[in-house]
């Protein structure tokens, strides 16, 4: 085998890339009330959804270990490849560095890295989409961790979330904040920058007035748009999505779009009616 990637399961896996030999997902743990629920990629959306609404407090995950990223190095690939929500969010990263040391301790010459995605959801999904382009073009294994490593340096990540239970659950928002934004229907608009930390950065009253001010951030935001990835996940939105889709198709042109549904990690953050863009 060619390659294999590990990704975790903050990320989703495009449907092309299922069942094949290369890709594996790494799951996290998703514990909602009593329930421990394996995050394996087999989980339906809105069950999941209701389960988090349903729940008095704020489901938690759990990252998983060293040797569950080892199991899916250790395969005789030529080229090993670690991908993982962002350092700042998770331990997952930390794991997999540590499978990545324990498999540079079996294989010492073997070509491994991993991808600290400083971002989540569809930001994953699309570092394994390049991953596949380049490695189906030949491309030696240095110039693929150095390219995508550069685009990592740049891109970055907005969301903008619908339902704000999850932040009032997790003690983000005080109830009294929560109630009221609720009932003004005001909307976070926030933004993942180059470190892979979360900012606010702006508000609107309403969903589609989020929509809007988030891709005019894209729009203001992006250089060179003709060169760069778009990637769009949503969490139980899929009109929504396609509407920021085409906004920002209108303003400017992109060299691909790849349109996601949110896996376990990311519904249980995103929360219903969550939009995450990536560019």
């Amino acid at each position: 085998m060619k390659f294999r990637v590990a990704m975790d399961s903050a990320g989703e896996l495009q449907e092309a890339f299922k069942g094949k030999d290369e890709y594996r997902i790494v799951p996290l743990t998703l514990m909602i009330g009593d329930e421990e629920i394996i995050d394996d990629g087999t989980i339906d959306q809105k069950v999941l959804i209701k389960k988090i609404a349903d729940s008095p407090t704020c489901a938690k995950t759990a990252c998983p270990s060293p040797e569950a990223y080892f199991r899916e190095y250790d395969c005789g690939a030529e080229h090993v490849y670690g991908v993982t929500i962002s350092a700042e969010l998770s331990g997952s990263f930390q794991s997999a560095v540590i499978a990545r040391d324990m498999y540079l301790d079996k294989y010492p010459d073997a070509k491994i890295h991993v991808f600290n995605s400083r971002s989540t959801s569809v930001g994953e999904t699309m570092i394994v989409h390049m991953i596949t382009q380049m490695e189906a073009e030949g491309v030696p294994f240095e110039e693929i961790v150095e390219t995508i490593e550069a685009w990592n340096d740049e891109k970055l990540t907005y969301f903008t979330l619908d339902n704000l239970e999850t932040l009032r659950k997790n003690g983000r928002l005080s109830r009294l904040k929560a109630l009221a934004a609720t009932v003004l229907k005001i909307k976070p608009i926030c933004i993942g920058n180059h470190e892979g930390i979360i900012e606010q950065i702006d508000q609107a009253r309403g969903s589609n007035k989020a929509l809007i001010k988030m891709v005019d951030h894209i729009v203001e935001g992006t250089a060179n748009p003709e060169k760069k990835l778009l990637g769009i996940s949503h969490c139980n939105c899929y009109e929504r999505a396609v509407m920021v889709r085409d906004a920002i198709l209108k303003r400017m042109h992109v060299k691909e779009v790849i349109l996601q549904e949110t896996g376990g990690l990311s519904t249980v953050y995103a929360n219903d009616g969550g939009i995450i863009v990536v560019i």
